[in-house]
């Protein structure tokens, strides 16, 4: 079974010229499957210094090995503990927006949504995983089984949250620019992520025991100087920078659509 469509260019600036970066073991991964090879190997652009995966997995790898939820991603976990980190989400997002609708692409576990709402905002989701967006609608979520580059609204959004989740992407730009096309003027980007541009990071490189070379779900390792690249690329000024309670050594960043 071929297991991944290799990236012949870098993904975010398209330059060909490659070298290798880390080669890292992925069996341990709590959605590993055994018929899978259990190395992860990372390139890194010549040009932009971005690191990525070889290349992504299949539809067919995907089936297999998103078939399992890991129990943080299922709607409602941890329901009491969850909304406190969000609210704190929420409230670094307020100075800026404080109305509107808000997407979240990739919800997971809901709480992010379920805390906005109670924050006054207008509550929608997107998900991949079907049985997700089910339970999402079942409480009276407006939710979506679909990629943001495939999805239309009859309504502008006033933000949009990428919590963790455009590393997890192939071609991220593409998700950016949805994420363009469907805010509101002056409308506001959540994205949060790890950040391999500090010194934690590079001691836990170190010490060996940095998990996110061995991540099977991520295609990406993004700087917070790519990151801001990115952004500005597709119309985005970052306004506010932070670290994330979510995950290990990850940022949160804030930025708004011009």
């Amino acid at each position: 079974m071929k297991e991944r469509i290799l990236f012949s260019k870098c993904p975010l600036c398209d330059w060909a010229s490659l070298i290798d970066s880390v080669t890292a073991d992925c069996s341990k991964h709590p959605i590993y499957h055994s018929s899978l090879s259990p190395v992860i190997k990372w390139k890194q652009c010549v040009s932009c210094s971005h690191i990525f995966t070889e290349g992504y997995y299949t539809d067919e790898v995907c089936q297999l090995i998103y078939g399992k939820t890991n129990e943080s991603q299922q709607v409602g976990f941890d329901i009491e503990g969850q909304r406190i980190i969000s609210s704190r989400m929420i409230e670094k997002v307020l100075p800026y927006v404080s109305a509107g609708h808000w997407l979240d692409v990739g919800f997971g576990n809901g709480s992010l949504l379920f805390t906005a709402q109670e924050y006054g905002f207008t509550p929608i989701g997107l998900d991949l995983r079907m049985d997700t967006v089910n339970k999402m609608r079942s409480i009276g979520i407006e939710s979506y089984c679909e990629d943001i580059s495939k999805l239309s609204l009859n309504f502008k959004c006033a933000v949009i949250s990428m919590a963790d989740v455009l590393e997890h992407i192939p071609y991220p730009q593409n998700a950016l620019q949805a994420a363009y096309n469907l805010l509101s003027d002056n409308g506001i980007l959540f994205i949060s992520m790890p950040n391999m541009e500090n010194l934690l990071w590079k001691v836990l490189d170190q010490n060996n025991v940095n998990p996110y070379w061995g991540e099977i779900e991520h295609y990406h390792n993004f700087s917070r100087s790519r990151l801001y690249a990115l952004l500005r690329k597709f119309g985005f000024e970052p306004v506010r920078y932070g670290i994330s309670e979510r995950y290990r050594v990850c940022m949160e960043v804030i930025a708004r659509k011009i």
